[in-house]
């Protein structure tokens, strides 16, 4: 979870507001602290990623709510397509934190009945999708990472799909994360930044199963 921090400040017969960057919850709640250390503070009120209000009390309370729900969740996806075999590979990567300990997911399988590796693109995204529902993800801001430019583009609305068998694919993804209730942050990223992802995709064309959920250290 994330905040913006809107502090109205007060200096003689002047009032002043500012609004901060979006930081984790943690690092909020401590600058509040020292904002009101400052006795300048008139107001200050926390602004979530929904652009939602919270007073101060309100987003301590919230913040301990979900300390044992997944959050910062972060998505790493890839597809592909072995024209030989006729199957796709998908790959899913994924980090989040749970009761302040940082943990990941790596999901991978293998599928036929697709057609092409940008369709491979979109069913990856999918099948994260599915990961995420059963992590019990809801109401969450989630960041999806892909070197698939078309996937993310046309899932964020700045390019167009023409493609009948894409455009069912983008209904379903919507569908899902209106299910989910996420609200997706798209960031492309180049292949190498996706190698994670990549090698799952390619694992599973090789027929290698991969399943794992660990903690992991900073």
């Amino acid at each position: 979870m994330k905040f913006q921090i809107e502090w109205h400040y007060k200096i003689k017969s002047r009032e002043l507001t500012f609004l901060s960057e979006y930081t984790n919850a943690e690092e909020a709640l401590l600058i509040v602290e020292d904002l009101e250390k400052t006795g300048r503070t008139k107001e200050i009120l926390l602004l979530d990623e929904q652009q939602n209000t919270w007073t101060i009390k309100e987003a301590k309370k919230l913040v301990k709510q979900v300390e044992t729900e997944p959050d910062d969740i972060t998505v790493y996806f890839d597809g592909g397509f072995d024209l030989n075999l006729n199957m796709a590979g998908l790959g899913a990567a994924i980090y989040y934190m749970q009761n302040r300990q940082k943990f990941r997911i790596r999901e991978n399988a293998r599928v036929e009945q697709l057609n092409s590796n940008n369709e491979a693109e979109y069913a990856a995204f999918y099948f994260a999708l599915q990961q995420l529902e059963a992590m019990g993800v809801s109401k969450a801001s989630v960041v999806f990472r892909g070197d698939s430019q078309v996937v993310l583009k046309q899932l964020s609305g700045e390019w167009p799909c023409f493609e009948e068998e894409f455009n069912r694919w983008l209904d379903r993804i919507e569908v899902k994360m209106k299910e989910l209730k996420i609200q997706p942050v798209y960031e492309p990223i180049s292949r190498k930044q996706n190698q994670e992802a990549d090698q799952l995709a390619t694992q599973a064309l090789q027929g290698m199963d991969i399943s794992s959920h660990k903690q992991i250290e900073d």
